[in-house]
């Protein structure tokens, strides 16, 4: 709940910043710009909820197959609220009673959602972080579906050798595999010069239609072949987590614009910003990654206790909560929109600062998102010994 409780009060922060600042007064800094791609003089058209959808299929299914590597009639496309609804659903139509078994990048673990799909679904969970133990529980556990998420969400990435691996493991062994490619169907051909996941072998791929390059909105594009994915489509239907109209026919103009330079100007943008925060915070306590640099809780907690000039003894915060805490202070007193206020219930509490033109274009530079932290660092520090003042700052009250 105290989750729920902070995205809330995050968004009321937000709206505060943009009455009294206006609409170019917050930079969105998580990586997901969710626009809506759509001309005014079409939306009666295209996003009527009875005729929309037959009208744009045809463009959708096109743009679709294409951006992930496929090719019709093979493999068709289908939309869903969230990647995390398609995977739930994917769960839900193909476990067929039997254990899932997900493979993640070494020390990651797999998407909440995979997790509450097992559950929905009343099946176990098999989670592996190397390619020994991948191959040891498929042959033990017999898996009528494998996962396999190629890039975390802190963009570890899956060696190109072990994808390919994984998904040969899965068709020897008769199970269907769904390649989570959240961030990978484009960080990994893009960036990497990887091949895209149907091309490896995989039954169908997953990914998200608002980060690492596309610009939204919001939305889960599962491509793969056609029979499994009627079947995921289905089982959305009844779960409610399918892609309305609207949702469709933005999607596919997103899809039908995307650039792979625009992918590639965040990365470039999010290295140099990295470099940044290496010289003013130290290299010991930056993490890379390909969109942006990352500063984990741990640290973070360290360098708001070190401004304080008090141990961990001298305060009654954890590290989860100062992150929290300082996403505020970005947001309130910057207009840095992070996921620290924004993310869903379950997201990860580091900081991730991925920027985008948009973001940086009217802070002015990426030395001034430098400049932010540093400045929210010194408001941050002198509440670190006062938990109702923090709680306050997370959750508008305290508890």
């Amino acid at each position: 709940m105290e989750e729920r409780l902070r995205l809330v009060h995050g968004q009321r922060v937000a709206t505060q910043r943009l009455a009294e600042r206006g609409s170019k007064s917050i930079g969105i800094f998580t990586g997901n710009l969710r626009a809506f791609p759509m001309q005014a003089e079409r939306m009666p058209v295209v996003c009527d909820e009875w005729t929309g959808p037959g009208l744009v299929d045809e463009a959708f299914q096109e743009a679709g197959v294409k951006h992930l590597g496929g090719s019709r009639p093979l493999h068709s496309a289908a939309l869903f609220n969230r990647t995390s609804g398609g995977l739930i659903a994917a769960i839900g139509a193909l476990c067929a009673g039997r254990p899932v078994v997900s493979a993640v990048p070494a020390g990651s673990k797999s998407h909440a959602s995979v997790s509450r799909g097992c559950y929905a679904a009343r099946v176990d969970l098999i989670e592996c972080d190397t390619a020994a133990a991948f191959d040891d529980a498929v042959d033990a556990q017999k898996p009528a579906l494998v996962l396999v998420t190629t890039v975390s969400s802190n963009l570890d990435r899956m060696p190109e050798a072990t994808i390919a691996a994984m998904v040969r493991a899965a068709a020897r062994a008769g199970a269907i595999s769904l390649i989570d490619d959240a961030y990978g169907a484009r960080i990994r051909p893009i960036l990497h010069g990887g091949e895209h996941g149907l091309r490896l072998g995989a039954d169908l791929v997953i990914t998200n239609c608002d980060k690492a390059g596309m610009i939204g909105p919001r939305a889960g594009l599962l491509v793969g072949v056609d029979a499994h994915v009627q079947r995921v489509a289905a089982k959305a239907a009844e779960f409610g987590s399918e892609a309305r109209a609207p949702i469709v026919a933005a999607v596919t103009e997103s899809l039908e614009m995307f650039a792979p330079a625009w992918l590639q100007e965040e990365s470039d943008m999010g290295k140099e910003l990295t470099g940044l925060f290496e010289q003013k915070f130290g290299a010991e306590r930056v993490q890379r990654s390909d969109l942006g640099p990352i500063i984990v809780e741990d640290e973070l907690f360290a360098m708001a206790l070190e401004r304080a000039g008090i141990t961990p003894a001298g305060t009654g915060l954890v590290p989860a909560e100062a992150t929290s805490a300082l996403g505020v202070i970005l947001l309130r007193d910057h207009g840095v929109l992070t996921t620290n206020t924004h993310g869903q219930p379950g997201a990860k509490v580091s900081l991730r600062l991925r920027p985008t033109p948009d973001g940086i274009g009217w802070l002015g530079s990426l030395s001034a998102v430098v400049d932010a932290l540093d400045a929210s660092l010194d408001t941050l520090a002198p509440l670190m010994g006062n938990t109702a003042a923090i709680s306050r700052l997370i959750i508008g009250k305290e508890i």
